[in-house]
């Protein structure tokens, strides 16, 4: 009994392999080679699967969704004879499971030399301020060849990327004293340009308040001249309008000519020509006076007696 015993929990065991390896359940975003006596026979999709036991077996199971690999610093020459490190990212995606596992033997391991050979291609034929400057162009140039390379294979790369570029210290160091003058010059140029357009602003300012100063002290020395023209007028059209003769008129003139030197400016009085007219006109006006009646001439008038007005008497 224990002989049948043993050889029904052997067979047990066996079926329980074979369904196992029956059976294949493939993950989503997956794919599986089955190979038949070492022979590619088809490509296992994801899902459950029925295989011939012992007969077919599964050479590889490929994750078809995209990968990220970054590949480790290369060193590369530009054209100006500098060695700058590298670092690079490949984006791709597997598309064909079986071109994969059969037309390369490592596609990672090709995907990564192909990108430093083809970097040192592209790198050599510019010079160091231009790789700084073109990743984007770069990039573009590395991808198209990647893509172009790779799809024999199975591989789609969908982006490339330059993680970042090294060059040497000393070019390090001499790249950030340039930086550091060149925005200290365009420190004192936007300080310059402040300060000139500051005193050009000032300037300006200065121009129109004299301008308007100007404009201003004109309009009141013009409102003076006006009020003073005016007044002569006034004064004038005043005179004219009384009739004075020229007896009044002289002695007007010999009232001002004290006014004339009063003022503690007035070092030099000068007597002006007009005065010996003026004491004739005054001299005639006085002895037309002296010539009236009762003025104390040869004959004078009796002046007419004023009526006495009688006061009230004193209580």
């Amino acid at each position: 009994m224990e002989p049948i015993i043993i050889v029904l929990i052997i067979l047990v065991v066996l079926v329980f392999i074979a369904l196992m390896k029956t059976v294949q359940v493939i993950p989503q975003a997956s794919a599986a080679i089955v190979e038949r006596f070492g022979r590619y026979t088809r490509t296992l999709n994801a899902g459950l699967n029925i295989v011939v036991p012992f007969i077919d077996t599964i050479r590889n199971r490929i994750d078809l969704r995209e990968q990220v690999v970054p590949f480790p610093p290369q060193p590369v020459i530009t054209q100006d004879n500098l060695v700058v490190n590298i670092d690079t990212v490949i984006y791709y995606q597997v598309t064909d499971a079986r071109a994969a596992t059969y037309e390369v033997s490592s596609f990672i391991q090709a995907i990564e030399q192909l990108t430093v050979t083809t970097l040192r291609n592209i790198i050599g034929g510019m010079d160091l301020e231009r790789t700084l400057t073109s990743r984007e162009e770069i990039n573009a140039a590395l991808r198209g060849v990647l893509d172009e390379a790779t799809g024999k294979w199975g591989i789609r790369v969908n982006r490339v990327e330059l993680k970042a570029i090294e060059p040497p210290t000393s070019i390090q160091d001499s790249m950030e004293k340039q930086m550091r003058a060149d925005r200290d010059k365009r420190a004192a140029i936007l300080t310059a340009e402040g300060i000139r357009q500051s005193q050009i602003l000032t300037a300006e300012g200065e121009k129109q308040s004299a301008i308007l100063r100007a404009e201003g002290e004109a309009r009141a020395a013009a409102l003076r001249a006006e009020g003073e023209a005016q007044a002569i007028r006034t004064v004038f059209e005043s005179i004219h309008a009384g009739d004075p003769d020229e007896k009044l008129l002289s002695y007007q003139y010999l009232q001002m000519l004290p006014k004339i030197a009063e003022g503690d400016a007035n070092k030099l009085w000068i007597v002006p020509s007009e005065i010996g007219d003026a004491l004739k006109g005054l001299s005639g006006a006085v002895g037309s006076f002296g010539s009236r009646p009762g003025g104390g001439g040869e004959n004078p008038r009796p002046a007419k007696e004023s009526p006495r007005r009688e006061q009230p008497p004193i209580d």
